[in-house]
């Protein structure tokens, strides 16, 4: 059974651009939800809870992305 997950997410995206010049080609929108998002959901759907994905420079709104906002979560809860 396989446990782990890996999304290789490095690259600079260059054959997207002007699309990638300012968000990373993993978080370019896919209907509602950015590339990157659904294949974590289908990860998570098929049990598999230990990832990581890998990235390069400059890509921080995927770490942004998957961040615990704890603050903004305490607010909207309550």
């Amino acid at each position: 059974m396989i446990k782990k997950c890996l999304f290789p997410a490095a690259g600079y995206g260059t054959r997207f651009l002007p699309a990638t010049k300012a968000v990373p080609k993993e978080m370019l929108p896919i209907l509602t939800k950015p590339l990157l998002q659904y294949g974590v959901e289908e990860a998570l759907s098929a049990g598999i809870y230990n990832m990581a994905i890998v990235t390069g420079r400059g890509k921080r709104s995927i770490e942004d992305h998957f961040d615990n906002a704890f603050e903004l979560e305490s607010q909207l809860s309550g």
